[in-house]
């Protein structure tokens, strides 16, 4: 093996700093540089972040206590082991999550999949750059300069250029800035945490709330931690050599992201407990509380605001180099490259919008319904379909799209199982979710019938008409019924059809010798 495999900072395919050539085509085994510890550092990079501190604050915007929010903090996080497992099929295959489900979707099924997580990571992608503005703007601020609508949108172009720098260049850039970013990320958190120490309560009562309630925070946990990553470890993990550990690939991804997140998020609980100022977690720009206090010095603030950017181009690059190959899997000719300038020029639409006709918090929210309507019934059926082919499938024939492939499916290259399972997993997701999708002031409780048996959590909580923790309704089983009901589906009507085992079958003739 080349020296520079041995030095895990990249192949001839995928070298640092250079631009990545490979979009979701086959890695070959011989540029397989990556290890388990490589992607768990990768990971750590993105988890030790700014959004993680604001995903535990609006947590407590939710009215919960701290301790309560902290049960949710760390049982919502398990959700990583999640991510671990939805990363193991990379070695095995040396392509991308949405490469990968053309196997139980079928070679078109899944463009519908690739089209869902395409908009997923567009939307977490606009999400980082708002806070990127955000930061900007109170930095602007403190200096006493007034930032307008004009200057706003500056920020934005600006703010959506630099971002697509890192995914341009691609994986391997990504691994060593990020993992050498951990250091210095952590540094600035620990000085914040020594205020946090020092003013924060962790006796903070909130103003309560039900078991129903309780069950909503948790599916918002889940779906900004492991659960709403599944769909991207694949994209990571297929320059891992093949016959690297399952449990090493696993451990690594669950210790580089749940325990930094737990920390993250748990200090953006505490400092909620000391600069809960009026709305301001619950308004458009979340980093107004910083501005607003006497607690943590400016000069602090100012250093902190200016970690938060970087790091939030850091965890951006993995949003929009994941978006960037769920394009090509949707089937559109573009270069890995050609997509990510694609999806930074609709990024920056969709953050000039947004910024303009949302609060951060409320697009957060409204947003989180949505991706965990999808994503629970497709990692169910994702992970149901990898263990009935016994956590085998063709490399060579996942890269084919003819209507000769293996993975082709019948005459319209869709299995109709798995977007049946998908659909049931939806529905009954939303059935069971805590409240109707956006938007949030039309009588939608009809959607949800069975959240809705179990009455409002917070109909005595009303803040200016609306729920201060976004919702409506009662308790939240959207992620355990997509992900359980949409894996069932699929492996009662495979065991019934017997897809799958043909596949299985005709893949031994393939390859009679792994």
């Amino acid at each position: 093996m080349s020296s520079t495999l041995d030095s895990h900072e990249g192949s001839v395919g995928d070298e640092a700093f250079h631009v990545e050539a490979r979009g979701i085509d086959f890695v070959p085994e011989s540029e397989r540089w990556a290890t388990p510890r490589n992607i768990g550092a990768l990971w750590t990079g993105s988890a030790i972040n700014v959004e993680y501190f604001i995903y535990g604050a609006l947590l407590m915007g939710f009215g919960f206590s701290f301790k309560v929010a902290l049960s949710l903090i760390i049982i919502g996080n398990l959700s990583f082991f999640l991510l671990g497992l939805a990363s193991l099929q990379g070695p095995e295959t040396g392509t991308t999550a949405f490469a990968i489900s053309r196997a139980s979707f079928g070679t078109r099924g899944s463009r519908l999949m690739s089209f869902f997580n395409w908009i997923t990571q567009l939307g977490f992608e606009t999400e980082g750059l708002i806070l990127i503005v955000g930061a900007a703007i109170v930095l602007f601020q403190m200096a006493g300069i007034h930032v307008s609508s004009g200057l706003k949108v500056v920020f934005i172009i600006l703010a959506a250029a630099i971002q697509a720098v890192m995914p341009y260049l691609g994986h391997a850039t990504m691994v060593k800035v990020l993992r050498a970013l951990i250091i210095p990320f952590g540094a600035i958190f620990v000085v914040l945490a020594i205020y946090d120490f020092n003013h924060g309560s962790g006796s903070f009562k909130g103003f309560g709330g039900g078991w129903e309630l309780y069950t909503a925070g948790l599916a918002f946990v889940f779906a900004l931690s492991g659960l709403g990553w599944t769909e991207c470890g694949n994209d990571y993990t297929r320059y891992v050599p093949r016959d690297a550990k399952k449990g090493a690939i696993v451990g690594w991804i669950f210790l580089g992201t749940a325990i930094p997140e737990i920390v993250m998020m748990i200090l953006g609980a505490l400092t909620f407990t000391f600069l809960s100022t009026s709305t301001i977690w619950n308004g458009a720009n979340p980093f107004e509380a910083f501005r607003h206090q006497h607690y943590i010095p400016s000069w602090i603030v100012v250093l902190f605001m200016l970690f938060s950017i970087v790091q939030l181009f850091g965890i951006n690059s993995l949003d929009l180099y994941s978006s960037g190959v769920s394009l090509q899997a949707m089937g559109l000719r573009l270069k890995r490259y050609q997509a990510v300038v694609l999806d930074s020029i609709i990024a920056c639409g969709l953050t000039i919008w947004a910024e303009f006709q949302s609060t951060f918090s409320l697009y957060m929210k409204e947003f989180v319904g949505i991706i965990i309507l999808w994503i629970a019934p497709w990692l169910g059926i994702y992970l149901v379909d990898w263990l009935l082919r016994k956590y085998r499938y063709s490399a060579s024939e996942l890269q084919r799209t003819d209507r000769d492939g293996l993975y082709f499916t019948g005459s319209t290259g869709v299995n109709w199982n798995a977007i049946i399972a998908f659909v049931v997993g939806m529905v009954c997701a939303t059935l069971a979710f805590s409240k109707a999708p956006p938007p949030v002031n039309l009588p939608f409780h009809w959607m949800t019938p069975i959240s809705n048996h179990f009455g409002s959590s917070c109909a005595a909580n009303l803040v200016h008409g609306v729920c201060s923790a976004g919702w409506y309704g009662g308790a939240d089983f959207s992620v355990p019924t997509g992900v359980i009901l949409a894996g069932l589906v699929y492996f009662i009507l495979e065991k019934a059809t017997g897809n799958v085992a043909r596949q299985v079958t005709r893949q031994k003739e393939l390859e009679p010798n792994p």
